[in-house]
């Protein structure tokens, strides 16, 4: 081929072509041999590509980025190994309805249905493997498929209950010449998902005669863009509302309803069981919302979820399947047509007395735990931390104090309370701030804070290189306290001496220099100063506060 000759098109193309199309910006992943259409296809496009270290932070990237930004996540793999090695980040992206539209390269269509070919990455069936953190699975085997298969893929990740959607494209059919034209426009709408009108009717019905309602506003609240809906109908009810650690921020913090995110609290748990109707939005009540199943409602329950599966699945109550937002409107749309109003009557004491109260016993609570460092340390943070800054937790004692005291304010909250795997914290942050980057926001007005711990942070270490590499405004806190400190406290706890919990680990601010990333090491009193000073510099860094934080006692064991 000449200079003047027009590159040759191939499937590759169709892909980049397409997402652009739809309005992908950004893509993730790490190349890998059958893969490699696409990536000589994003070198013609326009897509900007962020190269991880390690598919499963790729996976977390993505998933950062959409909850930072509201976008669909796109993520890039190779086959076998690489597809494989993604799958734990995107169970995280599916427990918690996380819009991702993932593409993964396959053996050449030759190989495909043989059961051992001998092909490099082969597998007997890797969509099967993907099946489980999914919302579904598609094979693309003719080029004219890919631009309508990404089209229906980006369409089903975007629709409630959203999440992951999977499609995998054989090596040749990305590698091989098209006669297909380049891809002008794609359309993909949400589809509509509103709840149904008997169901709304019945809720109004019980929500009439309510003397003591309230509402739980899970991870699906956030999803389904419900906060001002939730809000107007909680003053409409004046119910005391409870966030999950998925739904923390999507009620106001200090609201004279709110019962905040002490959802793990026997105060609150009561309170919740008091309920003559509790409404319960976007949430399974699983096991760390029940208070670890020891939640006995003695009201009715109107649980709302997208996901049909969700419905009554540990509760009976009265099941509406809708996304969250259409739900909400709905159901304050028809309250105020039918005039509904509400006289709350908690036992002679009104809403807004009885969440004083209750939250005051929670803090009585926690104040005669000795856990004044504890208590501490998270409010240091906190001051620290602009008010519309995002914030990345990984699955460490910090976090766990973080679903339940973190006031998000005008930024979000993002944890790995979805699934519960560890190392989302940093890789996550890196694609949240290049979201943010992306969508209009440059320098400081991109960072963001993710918080590990040192067995986590090890998990995502390799991603120092990505942040250094694509100066991205990332500050990473890690606690290190020596090995998996909430393991250590649950063995201590059950069994009286801990195993297997304690680590070697490396010099973290070494570690992060040796990268070219400045790092600080911190006492735990010196934490908000540091983070201060992190906030105000150029690209990524690293603060370390070596200490061991105690989890404050748990309630349920109690009962």
């Amino acid at each position: 081929m000449t200079g003047t000759e027009a590159p040759v098109r191939n499937g590759g193309d169709l892909v980049v072509e397409t997402l652009e199309a739809l309005g992908a910006k950004t893509v993730f992943g790490i190349p890998g041999q059958h893969a490699l259409g696409l990536f000589d296809a994003m070198g013609r496009g326009n897509l900007h590509f962020v190269s991880s270290r390690v598919e499963n932070n790729s996976a977390f990237a993505a998933d950062g980025y959409s909850r930072a930004t509201g976008e669909v996540g796109v993520l890039f793999l190779s086959t076998g190994p690489g597809a494989l090695m993604s799958l734990a980040g995107l169970q995280e992206a599916y427990a918690t309805g996380v819009p991702m539209v993932v593409v993964a390269s396959q053996i050449p269509l030759e190989g495909l249905g043989a059961r051992r070919k001998g092909m490099l990455h082969q597998l007997d069936d890797q969509k099967a493997s993907a099946a489980n953190v999914t919302k579904s699975q598609r094979l693309i085997q003719h080029a004219s498929g890919i631009p309508s298969a990404i089209q229906d893929a980006w369409t089903e990740a975007i629709s409630s209950p959203q999440g992951p959607v999977w499609l995998e494209i054989p090596q040749n059919v990305l590698l091989d010449p098209i006669m297909v034209p380049p891809v002008e426009d794609a359309l993909a709408e949400a589809a509509d998902n509103p709840p149904r009108v008997e169901l709304i009717r019945e809720a109004v019905k019980w929500l009439a005669t309510a003397k003591r309602p309230a509402i739980i506003a899970g991870g699906g609240t956030r999803r389904g863009r419900a906060e001002k809906t939730l809000l107007a109908l909680a003053e409409k009810l004046r119910a005391p509302v409870i966030c999950t650690p998925g739904g923390n921020g999507a009620f106001p913090w200090s609201h004279q309803l709110s019962l905040q995110s002490w959802i793990e609290d026997r105060y609150v748990t009561d309170v919740l069981e008091d309920a003559d109707v509790l409404i319960v939005i976007g949430s399974s009540l699983g096991e760390v919302t029940s208070n670890y199943f020891t939640f006995e409602p003695r009201g009715r329950i109107i649980q709302i979820d997208a996901e049909p599966r969700v419905l009554e699945s540990n509760r009976p109550g009265l099941g509406i399947r809708a996304d969250a937002g259409q739900a909400l409107t709905a159901l304050d749309e028809a309250l105020q047509r039918a005039g509904v109003s509400v006289t709350p009557d908690w036992h002679g004491s009104t809403p807004e007395d009885l969440v004083r109260e209750t939250l005051a016993k929670v803090m009585a609570r926690l104040e005669s735990q000795d856990l004044t460092k504890e208590l501490t340390f998270m409010a240091d943070i906190r001051e620290a931390v602009p008010a519309d800054m995002q914030t990345f937790w990984d699955m460490t004692i910090s976090a766990y104090w973080g679903w339940s005291c973190w006031d998000a304010k005008d930024g979000q909250f993002h944890s790995a309370q979805g699934a519960g795997g560890l190392g989302f914290g940093f890789p996550a942050a890196i694609g949240g701030s290049v979201g943010l980057a992306t969508t209009g926001r440059s320098g400081s007005a991109a960072r963001v804070l993710a918080v590990s711990g040192d067995g986590s942070a090890m998990y995502s270490i390799s991603e120092l290189a990505t942040a250094k590499q694509h100066n991205v405004p990332v500050t990473w806190l890690i606690v290190d306290d020596g090995g998996y400190g909430i393991l250590r406290e649950y063995m201590i706890d059950a069994f009286g001496k801990a195993t297997a919990t304690e680590l070697a680990r490396p010099d973290f601010v070494k570690l992060a220099e040796a990268f070219g990333v400045s790092a600080t090491r911190v006492e735990p009193q010196g934490v908000g100063d540091a983070l201060k000073a992190a906030f105000n510099a150029e690209g990524p860094n690293v603060v370390v506060v070596e200490t061991l934080l105690k989890m404050f006692a748990p309630t349920h064991l109690d009962r």
